[in-house]
């Protein structure tokens, strides 16, 4: 979102941050949870992929 804002108001974001502690602070959590949802959205575990396909063996053993 931040890429998509004109140069001036990316100036201002910045100054904002540099100039509040917390709301830097707010922004890298932010961003952090963001990429660790990311992470989760595109990545399943190969163990959670594992046991979907065991589930759904069980519905072929039961016909």
């Amino acid at each position: 979102m931040y890429n998509e804002l004109p140069a001036e108001r990316q100036r201002e974001v910045e100054e904002a941050l540099q100039h509040d502690p917390d709301l830097a602070a707010s922004c890298a959590d932010l961003l952090l949870a963001q990429r660790a949802l990311d992470g989760v959205r595109r990545e399943p575990r190969p163990e959670t992929s594992e046991a979907i396909l065991r589930y759904s063996r069980t519905f072929l053993a039961r016909s």
